[in-house]
């Protein structure tokens, strides 16, 4: 078995390796390191939390360790998707830079530029970035890229997905042509290998595992969810969430649970909270020291649930997490991967679990094409859609939605017909009740004229009779009852 003392690491590099409590390298690392260190471009292929980090920052700081930085012209570039990835990478830096006297400088949103500004100006030999930031520092002449000796892309997949590859164009154009790349991805888009067929000189490819596979140490679950009604859909998913982390028990020490959108990450940790979990949300519209602060709580195990969105699927290191919960679906397969990749770090066993609505079905097909496997339905879970015994089944069950959509048309039709009965029985009762010979008396009586509107309009005067002939003049028109006097009118 290889250890990382047969890796020709530098002796300062070991020392902080074993003192983190390491002694054999991964699979990636192992494949890695010795050609980086040889100073030839490398391409790693590796799903999530296999260790690429430790994959090039191992062998930058040895390949680093002559030499001396310039001002606002860094030796080595890292380049991060999102903010907590960097970040990470800045943590992994300083844990095995620690016996060396290298320099570091993280520049990511949400940080002011002055302080940045100051780091740059002292100059330092490894650079750590979001493509956005670094752009903005460059574009105010605060940065030169043309010292780059090493550049690292690390994610860059999730790159893809975030709408970075034309910023990463621009800074592959912006370093030395005789730069060191080192590129890593969890799996290869048609558009990233055309990147690094374009910027790759002759890389030596690293592949320990299958593009886009789930680890196997992984268990995995989806429970198929229907509402009882549309209206009532959220709140019945959020009670099966709630009833999926009852149901793991003490097993599920922590989780992170993730949602695809950032209104639902605030929805879902609100509700837990409100039920007695401890939950916060964590996603891009939070400032960087709320994040930063939510994702301490989070690896010192203050805070039991992470509601995150996809910020947070990609690159972040936290070794102890038991169970991921997929909330929702994610729309792009290739997100799978990386959420579950959460959890089973580091050798450690995991489980991941995910609620499948009806609309949700084309993506979960889409995902287990892509890891070539199918995810087990899981059956029994309260609030399921396979569950007979439920609230939600018996509301299924009920045929009051029916009815109600019907109710207004029934209505209608068994009011026109009742009303329609009503009368012929009314008159059949009359009939029936009616003597067979009626009065002269009442007779009479019905053929006096009444008094009222029918016996003044006799004594009205007669309307006037147009002659056909007649050329109508102003006022000739007039209905006759417009003709009447005030008096008449008002007897009426």
């Amino acid at each position: 078995m290889i250890k990382f003392s047969d890796l020709k690491l530098d002796k300062k590099v070991l020392n902080a390796v074993e003192e983190a409590g390491y002694e054999t390298p991964t699979p990636i690392q192992e494949g890695a390191i010795p050609p980086a260190l040889e100073g030839r471009d490398v391409l790693g292929i590796a799903q999530t939390g296999t260790g690429k980090t430790a994959s090039f920052v191992l062998p930058m700081i040895t390949l680093l360790g002559r030499g001396r930085a310039r001002a606002r012209m860094p030796r080595s570039l890292v380049l991060a998707p999102t903010r907590e990835l960097a970040a990470q990478v800045a943590e992994n830096f300083d844990i095995y830079a620690k016996n060396t006297k290298l320099t570091k400088a993280l520049l990511i949103g949400g940080v002011s530029f002055k302080e940045q500004d100051k780091l740059i100006d002292k100059g330092v030999d490894v650079l750590i970035a979001t493509p956005g930031r670094l752009l903005d520092h460059f574009e105010r002449g605060k940065l030169l890229l043309t010292g780059v000796q090493i550049m690292v892309v690390d994610e860059a997949d999730r790159m893809l997905d975030m709408g970075f590859i034309p910023d990463i164009e621009r800074i592959f154009s912006l370093t030395p042509f005789t730069r060191q790349t080192l590129f890593f991805s969890a799996t290869m888009a048609p558009e990233i290998e055309r990147i690094t067929n374009t910027f790759l000189s002759n890389p030596a490819k690293v592949e320990v595992a299958r593009a886009a596979t789930t680890g196997e140490n992984i268990e995995q679950g989806v429970v198929m969810f229907k509402a009882s009604r549309r209206d009532r859909a959220a709140k019945e998913k959020r009670d099966l969430l709630r009833a999926m982390i009852e149901r793991e028990g003490e097993a599920c020490s922590n989780a992170i649970i993730f949602c695809n959108r950032k209104v639902d990450v605030d929805i879902v940790a609100k509700s837990l909270k409100k039920h007695g979990y401890e939950a916060e949300p964590i996603h891009g519209d939070l400032e960087q020291s709320k994040r930063m602060e939510v994702l301490a709580r989070f690896r010192e195990g203050d805070l039991r649930f992470l509601c995150a969105s996809d910020v947070a699927a990609r690159g972040l290191d936290i070794p102890k997490v038991s169970h991921v919960f997929n909330y929702d679906v994610p729309s792009h397969a290739e997100d799978y991967v990386h959420r579950i990749g959460r959890t089973g770090r580091a050798g450690r066993s995991g489980k991941t679990l995910m609620i499948c609505a009806p609309q949700d079905e084309k993506n979960l097909a889409a995902i287990e094409r892509l890891v070539n496997q199918p995810v087990p339905r899981i059956e029994g879970v309260a609030g399921a859609a396979d569950s007979v015994d439920t609230p939600t089944a018996e509301v299924e069950a009920s045929p009051k939605p029916e009815t109600a959509k019907r109710s207004r048309p029934s209505r209608k039709r068994v009011s026109r017909k009742t009303s329609a009965e009503t009368e012929t029985q009314t008159a059949d009762t009359v009939t029936e009740q009616q003597p067979e010979a009626i009065p002269a008396a009442e007779i009479a009586k019905e053929a006096a004229p009444r008094k009222g509107r029918r016996e003044k309009s006799e004594d009205r005067p007669a309307r006037k009779q147009q002659d056909n002939n007649k050329v109508v003049g102003m006022g000739d028109h007039l209905p006759s009852f417009i003709a009447m006097s005030f008096d008449e009118r008002r007897t009426d």
